[in-house]
């Protein structure tokens, strides 16, 4: 092919691109558009899941209180019962017919047979 021929076929092949772009210029947008009816149902499911969200946190973080208030109470109890079951051991030992006696003598009390009375049912 000669310069002229194959400038003239680039010229052609720049109008077919220009005429080309001209019609494929004005594209339309492929952006998906909201409905303003759909914008608010967006918002208010958000809007409910966040509240869902924040109510089970705060009822979870109510939950773990009480656990630990149960958990307080049950430790509380037991020293209770032990401090309860090292009275009961020192009361049976205190009661004992023998430290009785030997507390009485230590006082001055003597037992005399004739101050004995016997009730009977």
């Amino acid at each position: 092919m000669s310069n002229l021929a194959r400038k003239l076929q680039q010229e052609q092949e720049q109008v077919q691109q220009t005429q080309y772009q001209t019609v494929q210029a004005p594209k339309k947008s492929n952006k998906f558009k909201l409905s303003p009816g759909e914008k608010v149902l967006g918002l208010t499911f958000c809007a409910i899941v966040c509240y869902g969200a924040v109510t089970i946190i705060g009822n979870q973080s109510d939950i773990y209180q009480v656990n630990k208030d149960i958990q307080s109470t049950k430790v509380a109890i037991q020293e209770q019962t032990r401090a309860n079951n090292d009275l009961e051991m020192q009361v049976s030992e205190l009661k004992t017919y023998e430290r009785i006696w030997a507390k009485a003598k230590e006082l001055g009390l003597k037992l005399s047979e004739d101050n004995v009375k016997v009730v009977q049912d």
